[in-house]
């Protein structure tokens, strides 16, 4: 009796040894696995910083030029005007630019 308890007591110190050493190696994939997620996390982050950045640049390099355009200069005051309430003869007189695109302006740009 003692030395079948002591045979079952070893088979199951055996299966927990086998299962022991299947944690290890689940373990082992699962930490390879987890390594693989965070450099593709720091990766996909770097590329959005530098998403982040060229989308500022742009953003810097399009007011830059905004500014530098005296026609923008003339349809940004016109713009203006119309958000104050101008009407179209002053635009026009205002702004030197021909009726039609004083109307076009003031339809695209004037509170409905």
């Amino acid at each position: 009796m003692l030395s079948k308890r002591l045979g079952n007591s070893q088979q199951e110190i055996h299966m927990l040894r086998h299962k022991i050493k299947d944690s290890h190696d689940q373990a082992a994939i699962l930490r390879s696995e987890v390594a693989e997620v965070r450099s593709s996390l720091m990766n996909i982050g770097k590329r959005l910083v530098a998403c982040e950045n060229y989308a500022k640049d742009l953003a810097q390099q399009q007011a830059a030029q905004r500014y530098d355009d005296p026609d923008a200069k003339i349809y940004s005051r016109a713009v203006k005007m119309i958000e104050l309430g101008a009407d179209l003869e002053e635009i026009m007189r205002e702004c030197e630019i021909p009726r039609a695109e004083a109307e076009l302006l003031m339809s695209l740009h004037q509170k409905s």
